[in-house]
Parts: structure tokens; sequence; C-alpha cells
């Protein structure tokens, strides 16, 4: 797969970072897909849209059956996803309310409202979080935090899972070499969310900097 990995990686530290997760495809074969897709959920830098195609292009060479790729990048998810829902059940709600009442800017009733939220749209959240970059793997914490059951978010992370994993795995499939097309517009699209996420925190700061002032004005 040297070929392959010459065109998807640069010189830059992440470039060898997916040449090091996706060569363990050359040597344990279909499990490596989903070593590589559990780390890529538990570090979301490496980028699925990277392995999953090539895991698709190294299927089509009959290094292993197609089913078998979609199958282990599906398991890989979701034991990457499970790792991260264990780290939130552990971390806990009353341990989040204790941070959230010591950080300036932050009040104990977000973490509130925010648990309300995940009580009534928690299972889109973690379907449709499988489909957006970062949110793919971070939806996994506050799932766990909120204790959702096990076999609920195993299930809709399955799901979810499988449609991403099925779509890219065939990109690979289908064009072959010229996989990396589709990655240049899913980076386009993460770019896009990483804005879109620093957008709303300055919102969320600018807003209670606000507000403070206002208080200590009336004060």
């Amino acid at each position: 797969m040297t070929t392959t990995e010459t065109t998807a990686a640069d010189t830059s530290w992440l470039g060898s970072l997916v040449d090091a997760v996706v060569s363990l495809m050359d040597v344990i074969g279909p499990y490596g897909v989903g070593v590589a897709i559990a780390a890529e959920n538990l570090f979301p830098p490496i980028p699925s849209e990277a392995i999953l195609p090539l895991a698709g292009l190294s299927a089509s060479r009959g290094s292993f059956a197609l089913w078998e790729a979609i199958l282990w990048a599906t398991v890989g998810s979701v034991v990457g996803a499970l790792v991260l829902y264990g780290i939130g059940r552990l971390f806990g709600l009353d341990r989040l309310r204790r941070i959230a009442g010591r950080l300036p800017l932050v009040k104990v009733e977000d973490v509130d409202r925010t648990v309300d939220w995940f009580h009534r749209h928690g299972g889109k959240a973690v379907f449709f979080g499988r489909f957006v970059p970062i949110f793919r793997s971070l939806i996994s914490i506050p799932a766990g935090v909120v204790k959702m059951p096990v076999w609920h978010f195993v299930l809709l992370t399955g799901l979810g899972s499988l449609i991403w994993n099925t779509i890219f795995v065939l990109v690979g499939w289908f064009l072959g070499e010229q996989w990396h097309i589709v990655e240049q517009y899913m980076d386009v699209f993460q770019n896009i969310v990483i804005v879109a996420v620093v957008l709303a925190v300055a919102w969320f700061v600018f807003i209670r900097v606000r507000e403070a002032r206002n208080r200590k004005r009336e004060g």
C-alpha cells in the first residue's frame, strides 16, 4: 500500500501518523482497519476520511473482502466510542457540576440545561454525530456522563458508524487511487465545523462577559 500511502500522506506529523496507523492493514489485514478506526475515535485528528478509503482500496486489490473492511471498521468505531463513553461515565455528572461552578463565565445551570437537552435529543445527537468530524468522537463523552443506556448507545453508534464507514470504504473501492479527491472536500467540511465551533465559543464568551459587565454596572 506504499503508493497510496505516499499519495495520502505529507511531510507533517499527521501524515506520518496516518501512514503508521494505516500500515496495520498490511500487517494484520482487516483487523488493522478496526484498530485504526478505534484509534481515530480516541484521537480525532486521525482522519477516518483517509483510513476508510484506503481500506476500500486494499479490499479492491484482494487483500481482504469488502464486507470485512466494513465490518471491522464498524467494530473499531463502536469499541473506540465505548472507551470514551466509559470515560464520561466515570467522570460523572456531579464532578462536572463542581468543575463548572469553579470556571469563569460558566454556570452550573449551563450543565443542567445541557443535560436536559441531551436527555431529550441525545439519541439523535449520538446517531447524527457519527457523520460530523470531531463530534464523531466527542459525542460519546456526554452520552457517558448522562448515563445513556449502553445498549442504546451501542445501537445508535453502530448504525451511524455502519453508514459512515460503508460510504467511505466504497469510495476507496470504486475510486481506487483517486480516492483522495473526496478527502479534499471532507477537509473543507471539517474546517467549516471547526470555524463554527470557534464562533460559537466566541459568542458564548461575548454574551457572558457582557452579562458580567451589566451586573457590575447595575450593582
